[in-house]
C-alpha cells in the first residue's frame, strides 16, 4: 500500500462509456480512489450502493469517488446503471493501476492463494497527495468511514 504523504500516481483508465478518465483531471478536488474486486457481488455492491447513497455528501465536502476494478467497461455500464450509481467506475483489466496502488495482492480462500483485488481505499487530497490510506476496508461501513472522516478534518 501507499504511504500517506505521498504523491498519488497519476493514471487514465476508460469509465463505462470507454472514455478515458485521468486522475490528475480532478485537481482541486479530493478523490476517493477505491479498489474493489468485482462488479455484481454481494459486497461490492454494497459498497457500491453505500458510496452511491453518500455521493452528495461527498460532493457537498468538494470530494469526487471513484471505483475501479478489473471489470470491462461494459461490466461497469450494466453495474452502474442497475444500481443508479452516480460516480465514475473505471476498468482496470490489466490491473497496472491496482498494482500501482497496492491493492492487487495474495488472498486465502477455502486455502487456496491466488492473486487478486483488495478491498482498499485512498484518499487524494486537492494537490494530488495521498491524505488517507484504508487498507482491507468492509463494504458495509467504507463510506460512512470515509465521510466521518472529512467531518472531523474539514
Amino acid at each position: 500500500m501507499l504511504e500517506v504523504g505521498t504523491k498519488a500516481p497519476d493514471f487514465t483508465l476508460p469509465d463505462k462509456n470507454s472514455t478515458p478518465v485521468s486522475l490528475s483531471s480532478f485537481r482541486g478536488r479530493k478523490v476517493v480512489l477505491y479498489f474493489y474486486p468485482k462488479d455484481n457481488t454481494p459486497g461490492c455492491t454494497r459498497q457500491a450502493c453505500a458510496f452511491a447513497q453518500s455521493h452528495e455528501a461527498f460532493a457537498r465536502k468538494n470530494a469526487v469517488g471513484i471505483g475501479i476494478s478489473k471489470d470491462s467497461a461494459a461490466s461497469h455500464l450494466k453495474f452502474a446503471e442497475k444500481y443508479a450509481l452516480p460516480f465514475v467506475l473505471l476498468s482496470d483489466p490489466d490491473h497496472q493501476v491496482i498494482e500501482a496502488y497496492g491493492a492487487w495482492q495474495e488472498k486465502k480462500l477455502y486455502g487456496k492463494v491466488t492473486m487478486g483485488v483488495v478491498r482498499s481505499t485512498y484518499l487524494i487530497d486537492e494537490q494530488g497527495a495521498i491524505e488517507k490510506v484504508m487498507p482491507k476496508v468492509k463494504p458495509d461501513t467504507n463510506a460512512a468511514e470515509l465521510l466521518a472522516y472529512l467531518s472531523e478534518n474539514a
